[in-house]
């Protein structure tokens, strides 16, 4: 095929025509298009588009007509951002196809399409098992089991994945809720020890704790975690990246304080190491709060709150240096203007910089217990612009945190949602 002088290049994009010089076409940025003219055959012109009409000269491309839109913008301008209202994904796929990378998006949707690959990524690997639905005609040996085990791992892992999945997050949720309640009740002055007891009553104490009513619900509730957690390892992908999640993580964090304070209890015994074993043992009690944490799984509120922390860790990070340099300076000023200058009126709770710091972290956050405050009327000044600057420095990185939750709610919400709709369809069957 012969590209040299001739009418002009017709591309057709989805119904929207775009006419380019030969000369042009040569040396465009887009590696599709500029394959055009080294095409020598009517062959190679199909592989490259999806249809050609010689007497008008035009190729057609059955792809997204708004996408290549933009795309243009980028031709001529330099700039290429996400269409809106498009997915990323789908538009980073039209990018791919005419020859682009990630790399020529701005850096704003940059970002965006990182954190959507990111996300996909996980959940299509715990969404799509198997390959997907190009496995369905043949099931080599052990699909079987494999089905068996993906539907124990949706079961405990998904809570709305099925009408089991569904009562089995209910009776977890009764568990979390029966071990906090007894965790609160214990500490109420009717269910503590006597604080007089001698080494051989705590011990006594101690042992038979276990058999009380408390001690028979806590046993319980710690044997039913054990063996969900163990269960859900067995039936997990990948051992090592199941251990690495931070709910996994609490998990046991929660179950493991409770054999350590067991084995404690046996091996001291009336030894007269019990009273420092003791501080050891209710600090190890006092751990079983993590248990709240486990109700992330269940509810999408946390769920979102984990989920934005783990996108915003950069602009958390950013808000701490804020108030770490915040901090350094009002801290540094305060100390001088209260205590560091010989003028006769020197506030003691402004003896040290660590001390202002204190006073300036409870400005700056507006809480103001009251506990500290400056006397001098430098000092007060300096109070009034630190409180200022904390409103200020605050609100900087709010709006990308208030974004960024409201788009991991929906998305959550939208996951939810679909497997609400499986739900429903097992339901009826």
């Amino acid at each position: 095929m012969n590209f040299g002088r001739g009418p002009p290049v017709v591309l057709n994009v989805g119904g929207t025509r775009y006419s380019f010089s030969r000369e042009v076409l040569k040396d465009f940025p887009l590696r599709r298009v500029s394959r055009l003219h080294g095409c020598l055959s009517e062959q190679d012109v199909l592989e490259v588009c999806d249809d050609y009409d010689r007497e008008r000269n035009e190729y057609f491309f059955d792809r997204h007509s708004e996408a290549f839109g933009f795309i243009m913008l980028y031709v001529r301008h330099g700039h290429l951002r996400f269409v809106p209202h498009m997915c990323e994904l789908s538009f980073y796929n039209e990018m791919i196809y005419w020859g682009l990378e990630g790399s020529h998006l701005d850096y704003c949707c940059q970002r965006r399409l990182d954190d959507r690959m990111s996300e996909t990524c996980t959940y299509y690997a715990a969404e799509e098992p198997n390959g997907g639905p190009e496995g369905k005609g043949r099931r080599p040996a052990g699909a079987e089991g494999r089905k068996w085990l993906e539907r124990m791992r949706r079961t405990f892992e998904e809570p709305t994945s099925s009408v089991a999945a569904q009562v089995l997050a209910t009776v977890s949720i009764l568990f979390v809720i029966v071990s906090m309640v007894v965790l609160c009740a214990s500490t109420l002055p009717e269910w503590r020890a006597p604080e007089n007891r001698s080494v051989e009553e705590q011990s006594r104490y101690t042992a038979e704790s276990v058999r009380e009513p408390s001690g028979i619900i806590e046993a319980i509730c710690i044997g039913w975690f054990t063996a969900e957690c163990i269960v859900r390892f067995i039936v997990s992908k990948n051992k090592c990246e199941f251990v690495r999640r931070p709910l996994n993580i609490i998990d046991l964090l929660a179950i493991t304080p409770y054999y350590i304070s067991v084995l404690m209890t046996v091996f001291t015994g009336e030894n007269s190491q019990l009273q420092r074993a003791g501080v050891t043992l209710r600090v190890l009690r006092m751990m079983r709060i993590f248990w709240v944490i486990k109700l992330a799984r269940h509810f999408i509120g946390l769920q979102t709150l984990g989920l934005t922390l783990k996108r915003c860790y950069r602009e958390m990070v950013m808000l701490l240096v804020f108030i770490c340099v915040a901090m350094a300076i009002f801290s540094a000023l305060s100390q001088l203007l209260e205590n560091g200058l010989d003028l006769g009126t020197k506030n003691k709770d402004y003896a040290s910089i660590p001390a202002a710091c204190w006073w300036v972290i409870i400005s700056m956050t507006t809480v103001g217990y009251g506990d500290m405050c400056p006397i001098t009327v430098p000092g007060r000044i300096l109070g009034g612009i630190c409180v200022v600057s904390g409103i200020v420095l605050l609100a900087l990185p709010i709006t990308f945190i208030y974004h960024s939750f409201v788009q991991c709610y929906h998305e959550l919400k939208f996951r939810s949602a679909r497997y609400s709709r499986s739900l429903s369809a097992e339901f009826l069957n």
